[in-house]
This record gives C-alpha cells, structure tokens and sequence, in this order.
C-alpha cells in the first residue's frame, strides 16, 4: 500500500474495505513501522494509540468532532478488542454525553445515532498476555443497525437521557441500559464539566460517555460470521 493512501481519505465504502482488508493480519508492530509510529512502551497508552493508529492508516477525517469518522461516507471506525476466545473484552465507547442544552435532544438527530448509523468494525487481538507489538488486527465489517437493534438502543438512550435530563446524576450508573451504558469517561478524577442537577443547579460532574455493552458488539459478530 502506498504511502499516500494512509492519508487520502477514502472515496467510497469498497475503497475503505480494501484498506481494511489491506492491514488484516498484520501485527501493531508492522503497521506502526510503515507509519513511521513507535509502539508505546506502556500498556495504559494502548488504547488511545492503537485508535490513532488506524485513522491514519485508513485516512479517517473527522477526529474528534461530532461527525462520523469519514465524513464524506458517513462511516464511523471502531476498534474491536477481542479476548483470547475472539468475543469482545470490553464495552465500546460512541461518545460523549450532552451534559446540557438537553431538552430539546430527539433520538433521530442524536449523536449517539448519528455515529452509529454505519460502522466500520476492525477487531483486534487484545489478550493480555500478548505485547502489544505482536497482537494482530482482524478482518474489518462494515455495519448499520438492523431496525430491531436500533429500536433497542432507542430505548436505552431514552431510558439514560431522561436521568440525564432531570439531573439525576447520582442515580445514573453502568446498570442501567440493555446494550446501552453511560459511564464516566476522564483520565482521572480532576477532569470536571459543568452540568445541572436535580434542582436545576450548575454543578461540576465527570464527564460521561455512551457506551455500548459486550452483549451488543458479540451480537454483531455473530450476525456477520453466520452470513
């Protein structure tokens, strides 16, 4: 692959796939090396890395602005962490929670949806017991919600968004929501925004992020390797 196609953002959906396709099987080690990125030596760096690593590669556009990743396809990319047995590790993060300006948010031009609407999946090793260097990346899928499973998530970000509505910080934990969860998302505990409370008050919180459950993302796997 040449150089010019990790950074020219793609034209069309076949063209991301065969970038995609072009990096499946190749250890962290060798796609940093074509980039000209060295590997971070501490493991707690990974995620954000190997996240950027793949942009680049793939010519993704739209960073972290409110948009899908490609812009010009509508497409968002996400990493896949897979255990040893090649089910989901974790929980994937979509994005952050609008933590004011909320009463007039409707599903349909919601965020959340809006990065959900097409998906291009990248699995990738993430055994534990495998240096980062040497875990692979796996065959990409490209996705879109099925109406069932969008009227899931419907319900879900309903469910979360009229605590996060009303204030209810203090209620609102990884409990709540089927294949939806809102979560903390701060590097560490000093990392504050502004929110309202129960009573309509200004008070400083953790930012929050949507994520989607395990049971959601083996779902989607096991749809696209029984096809």
């Amino acid at each position: 692959m040449s150089r010019s196609a990790y950074t020219t953002p793609p034209d069309s959906e076949q063209a991301l796939l065969e970038r995609a396709r072009a990096i499946a099987g190749q250890r962290f080690a060798e796609l940093a090396e074509q980039l000209g990125e060295p590997v971070p030596a501490e493991q707690r760096h990974a995620k954000g890395w190997i996240g950027q690593l793949l942009e680049r590669a793939l010519g993704a556009s739209a960073a972290s602005l409110p948009e899908p990743d490609f812009q010009q396809l509508g497409v968002e990319l996400k990493s896949l962490p897979l255990n040893a047995n090649g089910l989901p590790r974790e929980s994937t993060y979509v994005c952050t929670v609008p933590m004011n300006e909320t009463n007039q948010l409707r599903w349909e031009r919601s965020w959340l949806r809006l990065k959900l609407q097409r998906v291009l999946w990248i699995p990738i090793e993430a055994d534990p017991r495998l240096p980062l260097a040497q875990r692979c990346i796996g065959n990409a899928l490209l996705w879109s919600p099925s109406p069932g499973q969008e009227a899931m998530l419907r319900d879900d970000w309903e469910e979360l968004m009229e605590l996060v509505c009303l204030g209810r910080w203090e209620e609102l934990s990884a409990r709540h929501g089927r294949y939806l969860q809102i979560r903390p998302k701060a590097a560490h505990s000093r990392v504050l925004t502004e929110a309202h409370d129960s009573e309509g008050n200004l008070c400083r919180i953790l930012p929050r992020g949507f994520y989607l459950r395990t049971d959601f993302t083996r779902q989607i796997l096991e749809q696209h390797y029984a096809g």
